[in-house]
């Protein structure tokens, strides 16, 4: 009798950037140096504020690249807190944004993954120049055989418009391609154009919005993600 063959198809993946492989709270430090204890909290408002204002200008269709939703979210983050930080101050805090770590399971996940065959993508609300950047600085460039940025198109996630983007540039099957990011808004962005999704629920205390919709699979780390893929 025969052998039966079969075929393996490996998995096309979109790596959110910001939150689930780059630590963004990394500025954290800085921040300590120069506002003290309240810089967790001045931390958390500025990312909220940041995305907040994409999604808005998404919305708008007025968009900016997300280094001035950055921005702009930074100086609202200094009216709430009616903190005066000088020019120099936020030029740093800035700057520190372009060079944030990566989370610590972040390079040995990608090593297997890669080596399982999968082609990795990053794919970001980012602009291409900045994502590269930050994927440079963190010694991670090399798993990746692209970025793809919602710049090209001039909009921001959750719009239905980037996933397809995503799947067009890399001649993905959308049941094929997965997209695994921590940010719940962008787990539902991917499904609602038929992508698979891993949420990484980097937090005890993160929360899935209660849509009656599920992730394909909700992962800890990103050590699990290769299993969960088989």
């Amino acid at each position: 009798m025969a052998k039966t063959s079969y075929i393996i198809m490996n998995k096309t993946l979109a790596f959110d950037v910001y939150g689930t492989l780059i630590d963004t709270n990394g500025v954290v430090d800085k921040l300590t140096e120069i506002i003290g204890q309240l810089a967790p909290s001045f931390a958390n408002t500025w990312r909220e504020k940041q995305l907040e204002y994409s999604f808005r200008r998404g919305l708008m269709n007025d968009y900016q690249h997300f280094g001035v939703c950055t921005q702009q979210a930074l100086d609202y983050t200094c009216l709430f807190y009616e903190i005066s930080l000088s020019s120099d101050q936020k030029s740093d805090l800035l700057a520190i944004y372009k060079t944030l770590p990566a989370f610590d399971d972040v390079v040995e996940a990608l090593k297997n993954l890669s080596a399982s065959g999968h082609g990795l993508y990053a794919f970001s609300n980012g602009n291409e120049e900045a994502v590269e950047g930050l994927l440079v600085a963190a010694n991670i460039r090399d798993y990746f055989l692209g970025v793809v940025s919602v710049d090209t198109i001039k909009t921001f996630k959750p719009n239905p418009a980037v996933y397809t983007h995503f799947l067009n540039t890399t001649n993905a099957a959308a049941n094929n391609a997965w997209l695994i990011s921590s940010n719940p808004f962008d787990v539902l962005g991917a499904y609602n154009v038929g992508m698979n999704t891993a949420w990484v629920k980097r937090s005890e205390k993160a929360l899935f919005d209660p849509w009656g919709i599920e992730p394909t699979i909700t992962i800890n780390s990103l050590a699990e993600l290769n299993a969960g893929l088989q």
